[in-house]
C-alpha cells in the first residue's frame, strides 16, 4: 500500500487524486513488500473496520428503506444523479452518471495489470429506484459485495479527454452535463447524442460538444451549473472564477447529427472524428481569491450572483452585474483551506462551507457586511479531518449532506434536520455510538451520551475513502454515493443507492405507534453492554 503524507491544506489532493502520489513515489509497477509492523498494522485495521462492517450490515434492515450494492472494476472520482424517464408501481427509472478511473497512473498505484492505454471513461447508466416501502428486508440485507447490481445498468460510456473530476447537469437541459478534468478548460456533452464508445486498449477519445475557455491554469473541481439560467460557473489554480452563458449553443446540443461525437464512423489520430469541438469564451472572469479556487455554487435564485471558496480560507460573493471584483469577501471564513460550498435552494440567505479544519459552517449573508464581517450563524464541529463536499437538499430548507469520507450522518439542530456524511478517521466508536443511539431511540432508552449533538443517522456502508456523493431530487431521501476501494481491495470502487427509513425522520410519536408491534425485536438487536 502506499503511503502518501497529507498536510491539513493537501488533505484533498491525496485524497481525490492517489496518482498524484504514485507518479512521486513509485518507480515501477512492482508492489513493496510490506513491513512486518505494516502488515500488524494493516491487518488490525483491517478487522476493524470489518468488524464495523459486519455490525452495520446486520443492522441494515432496520436503518435503511432501501439499500443496493454496485462492485466497481474501475475506480470512481464522481456520481451524480441524472433525469427520471421513466415511472412505474414499484420502481422509478433514472440516468445515473459515473466516472471510471482507467489512466496508467491509476494503475500503478492500484497495482492493476495495464500499459496505460485504457482509456478514462464517462458512464451513463439506467438506474431503477425502488419506491419507498416496496423493498423487503431480507432482499436489501442480502447482496454480495463483489457483485454488481441488477438496479445498475450501463446504458452508455463516453472515452473521456482525462480522468473525470467533476460531472454536473444542466437544468434546462437534461442530456446536457458538463466535466472537469486535468485542464484549464471545462468540457460540455449531449449524452444522447454522443455515440456508445467500447473503452478497449487504445480507443481514441470521444470529441466533447462545448469546450469552455479562459483558465490559464488547471481547473479541476471547482464547478456549477446555473438553475435559473443556462451558465456554467469554474474555478481553478490560477485563482479565477470564470463564467460562461452557453445559451448561444443549446440549439446546436439538442440536434444530434450537429454534435462532434455523433460522427464518429472515421477516426482520425486519437480523437473520433475530425470535427473540432466548438469553443465558448467566458463572459466574464473574476478576481479576488488569493490561492486554488476549491468550489463554486450559483444562487439558486439569480444567474448573475454565486460564491466561491478557497485555500486562502476565503468566502467569496460575488453579483457580475457591479462588475470583476468580490461583492462581499470573508476573510479567515474558516481556519484551513475551504473545500467546498453550497447555497441553500429553499431559503437563498443561507450558505454552507465545509473545511480542511475539519468543521462545516452555515452563513447568513444578510449578517455578511461590504468589508466581510460576520460570524457564522452556526458551527458544526467534531468531524475528525477535512470536509470535502457540502450539499443542501432541494426539499428540504435545512437538510445538507457533507462529505467526509466512509460515512454518513445526520443531525437535528435547533429543531431541524441536517444530514452529515463522515470520513474514514472517525469510523471507529462514532459508528458504534450512532447505532446504539438509533436503536435506543427506537426502544425508548437513555440517549448515549457520547453521540454528537443532534446525531440522528449516520450510513457506514463503505469500507474505503467515499469520493463523491449526491442528493436524488426526484427522490429527496435517495442518495448515491461512491467510494475509492484502492487501499482496502487493492482496485476499483463502491457504488451505493441508499435510503434511510423513514421511521427515523418521521415525528416520534408516528414512529413509536408503528414500532410498538416490533419493539421487543429491535430490543434485542441493541449492543449489549
Amino acid at each position: 500500500m502506499l503511503s502518501s503524507p497529507c498536510s491539513q491544506s493537501g488533505h484533498r489532493d491525496c485524497l481525490r487524486r492517489p496518482e498524484q502520489a504514485a507518479s512521486v513515489q513509485v518507480r515501477s509497477s512492482r508492489r513493496r513488500r510490506p513491513s512486518v509492523s505494516e502488515m500488524k498494522e494493516r491487518g488490525g485495521s483491517r478487522a476493524a473496520v470489518d468488524e464495523r462492517y459486519a455490525q452495520w450490515k446486520s443492522l441494515i434492515p432496520v436503518l435503511y428503506d432501501w439499500f443496493a450494492n454496485h462492485n466497481l472494476v474501475w475506480p470512481s472520482l464522481s456520481c451524480r444523479w441524472g433525469p427520471q424517464f421513466e415511472k412505474a408501481t414499484y420502481k422509478n427509472r433514472q440516468r445515473l452518471y459515473l466516472s471510471e478511473q482507467a489512466s496508467a497512473s491509476a494503475s500503478i498505484y492500484y497495482f492493476i495489470s495495464t500499459d496505460g492505454s485504457v482509456p478514462n471513461t464517462l458512464v451513463i447508466a439506467n438506474c431503477e429506484v425502488v419506491k419507498p416501502r416496496v423493498a423487503a428486508a431480507e432482499h436489501i440485507s442480502q447482496f454480495n459485495e463483489e457483485a454488481r447490481s441488477p438496479f445498475v445498468k450501463k446504458y452508455k460510456t463516453i472515452v473521456h479527454p482525462g480522468e473525470v473530476n467533476r460531472i454536473r447537469e444542466l437544468p434546462q437541459n437534461s442530456k446536457i452535463i458538463a466535466t472537469h478534468t486535468d485542464s484549464p478548460d471545462v468540457l460540455v456533452w449531449d449524452v444522447e447524442a454522443q455515440p456508445n464508445r467500447h473503452a478497449v486498449l487504445g480507443a481514441s477519445e470521444s470529441r466533447p460538444d462545448l469546450i469552455l475557455t479562459g483558465h490559464q491554469e488547471n481547473a479541476e473541481f471547482a464547478l456549477a451549473m446555473c438553475p435559473a439560467e443556462p451558465y456554467v460557473l469554474s474555478g481553478g489554480k490560477d485563482k479565477f472564477v470564470v463564467l460562461w452563458s452557453i445559451q448561444d449553443h443549446i440549439s446546436a446540443l439538442g440536434d444530434s447529427s450537429s454534435s462532434p461525437g455523433a460522427s464518429g464512423s472515421k477516426q482520425s489520430g486519437k480523437i473520433a472524428n475530425e470535427k473540432e469541438s466548438p469553443k465558448v469564451d467566458p463572459r466574464g472572469i473574476f478576481h479576488g481569491h488569493d490561492s486554488t479556487v476549491e468550489d463554486v455554487q450559483f444562487c439558486p435564485s439569480s444567474a448573475q450572483e454565486f460564491c466561491s471558496v478557497g485555500d486562502d480560507a476565503c468566502l467569496i460573493l460575488w453579483d457580475a452585474r457591479t462588475g470583476t471584483d468580490p461583492a462581499v469577501k470573508v476573510e479567515k471564513a474558516h481556519s484551513g483551506d475551504v473545500h467546498c460550498v453550497d447555497w441553500n435552494p429553499l431559503d437563498v440567505n443561507y450558505i454552507l462551507t465545509g473545511s480542511a479544519d475539519n468543521s462545516v459552517r452555515m452563513w447568513d449573508r444578510r449578517n455578511l457586511g461590504s468589508g466581510g464581517a460576520g460570524s457564522p450563524i452556526h458551527k458544526f464541529e467534531g468531524h475528525k479531518a477535512a470536509v470535502l463536499c457540502v450539499q443542501a437538499c432541494q426539499d428540504n430548507i435545512l437538510l445538507f449532506c457533507t462529505l467526509y469520507a466512509d460515512m454518513v450522518a445526520s443531525y437535528d439542530v435547533f429543531g431541524y434536520l441536517f444530514a452529515i456524511i463522515l470520513v474514514s478517521d472517525c469510523s471507529g466508536h462514532l459508528t458504534e455510538h450512532l447505532f446504539l443511539e438509533v436503536l435506543q431511540k427506537m426502544v425508548g432508552k437513555k440517549k448515549n451520551s457520547n453521540v454528537p449533538a443532534g446525531l440522528f443517522f449516520q450510513h457506514a456502508g463503505h469500507r474505503d475513502k467515499i469520493v463523491d456523493f449526491h442528493w436524488n431530487s426526484s427522490d429527496p431521501w435517495t442518495i448515491v454515493s461512491v467510494s475509492d476501494d484502492g487501499e482496502s481491495t487493492g482496485g476499483g470502487g463502491t457504488l451505493q443507492i441508499w435510503r434511510m427509513s423513514d421511521l427515523i425522520y418521521r415525528p416520534e410519536d408516528e414512529v413509536l405507534t408503528e414500532l410498538e408491534n416490533f419493539k421487543a425485536h429491535l430490543a434485542s438487536c441493541a449492543p449489549r453492554n
